[in-house]
């Protein structure tokens, strides 16, 4: 058989007996990998100190120019999902997955030689727009088949998968630490002398590329009208559960979508903006914790905050499958309430938190944030299959994250932004991200309002002769 007719989908739908519980490791493979994103912030400040090596130097890139990669790479990630959505549907995931592979995995390589040569341009291009694309292709890949596998849990099923996304960090922010600190060297003082970032990068493309492919060998696509063993699937529909189906570019021209679409992006930037500077923030804003006295010293608390970084990754992570399992009992809409009234509350007490120097309580308010922000995106496949049918349910999720590309700009902005207009007008670093937790506040109380306003579908909406949802 050749490579074409390997990814064929026709070739990756599973035969009898197949076991459906190998489906989510198969997506967890390309979501762990890609779910490397959420470790970005750990290349931070090492890119901002590539020519001064232990210090921002002339010529150095700033904070803010760097905070656009992960900016862009969200904004690919969400037109990507969005343009590709319908395109992954037809030819499966196991091809889809095969795309993204080399896609997240060539971004990473390209990345690696722009920050070698010093090109800003090329990082962007390589991590922000290549890369991003195979974050998109990728993060929606398994979702459609995974709900067709699993029509009895479907919140469980996704969860579990995009649960993977959130634990990228927890994989990938040690792995580039360990891998900076073993490529960096010394210089006879004992200072490092390198960041270590581009060949970090290469290897890091290298190893991702593997791991993905291993997704992609996996997978297997549901046969046509499976059922799980003692599923009876319902013949009338639930209170904000149809038994119907809405094609993809009916559901762009409900309310319902862009109530979901604000809902989305309002929870994403809410969490987005300070995951991806997580690592910068808390040496900031508990600087006794995290001296930069010397370079051991700053090399420790590099660690430190890596660490933080994966605290929050286990978070993110455990919130996607506990929150997205919770919803298939008490339902999607009442879960969003939690996330958002919750959400708010924590918010708006950040600094008061960090201004009382108690990192633990400051560390656990952040884990519950990113609980909720992980479970977002875990629960909103199955809100959709709820309100929409299975039938383009792929799609619909590919366009609903755009959502997320817009909050991936407006996130990292409110952040990166206020933070530095702040510190121009003398404002210490541990006091300039209060301002911006207060905003990140007010909107989760606006996608409370947006998420009490979805109501169920009119008839007119669906197809009448589509197949009856599972």
């Amino acid at each position: 058989m050749v490579a074409s007719d390997f990814l064929d989908r026709s070739h990756s739908i599973a035969g009898p007996g197949f076991n459906r519980w190998l489906v989510p490791p198969a997506a967890l493979c390309i979501h762990l990998a890609i779910g490397q994103a959420y470790a970005f912030s750990v290349f931070t400040k090492p890119m901002a100190q590539l020519i001064g090596v232990t210090d921002p130097a002339p010529g150095d890139w700033t904070v803010a120019q760097l905070g656009w990669i992960f900016s862009l790479a969200i904004v690919f990630l969400g037109l990507s999902a969005a343009f590709g959505g319908k395109w992954v549907e037809a030819v499966g995931p196991r091809k889809a997955m095969f795309v993204s592979a080399l896609c997240f995995s060539g971004g990473l390589l390209i990345a690696g030689g722009g920050v070698a040569l010093h090109s800003l341009a090329l990082v962007y291009f390589g991590y922000g727009v290549i890369g991003g694309i195979g974050l998109g292709i990728g993060y929606i890949s398994p979702v459609s088949t995974l709900i067709k596998w699993f029509p009895d849990r479907p919140g469980l099923a996704t969860g579990t998968a995009i649960m993977g996304f959130g634990g990228g960090a927890l994989i990938g922010a040690p792995l580039a630490v360990a891998l900076m600190k073993g490529y960096a060297g010394h210089t006879a003082a004992g200072t490092p002398a390198s960041t270590g970032v581009a060949p970090t990068m290469l290897t890091m493309g290298i190893i991702y590329l593997c791991f993905m492919l291993v997704g992609a060998f996996i997978v297997r696509i549901a046969p046509s009208n499976y059922r799980p063993a003692g599923y009876v699937p319902p013949t009338t529909a639930r209170k904000m559960v149809t038994t119907q189906n809405v094609l993809v570019n009916n559901a762009v021209r409900t309310p319902q979508f862009w109530l979901l679409w604000g809902v989305l992006f309002l929870n994403v930037t809410a969490g987005i903006g300070v995951l991806g500077q997580a690592s910068l923030m808390i040496q900031e804003m508990f600087p006794a914790r995290f001296p930069h006295a010397d370079a051991i010293q700053t090399a420790k608390s590099a660690a430190a905050a890596a660490g933080f970084v994966g605290l929050l990754s286990l978070f993110n992570m455990g919130g996607r499958i506990v929150w997205a399992s919770t919803s298939d009992f008490i339902g999607r809409r009442p879960t969003y309430m939690i996330f958002f009234a919750l959400g708010a509350a924590i918010y708006a007490l950040i600094p008061t938190l960090g201004h009382s120097g108690n990192l633990v309580l400051f560390v656990l308010a952040y884990g519950v944030i990113l609980s909720m922000y992980g479970g977002g995106f875990a629960t909103i496949p199955a809100y959709l299959r709820d309100l929409f049918g299975t039938l383009n349910v792929g799609a619909i999720h590919g366009r609903l994250l755009t959502a997320w590309s817009a909050a991936g700009v407006a996130g990292p902005v409110l952040v990166n932004y206020i933070r530095q207009y702040q510190i121009d007008r003398g404002v210490a670093k541990a006091d300039a991200y209060s301002t911006t937790m207060y905003i990140m506040a007010g909107l989760l109380i606006v996608g409370f309002i947006c998420n009490f306003m979805v109501k169920s579908l009119e008839d007119r909406h669906y197809t009448e002769n589509a197949p009856v949802a599972a």
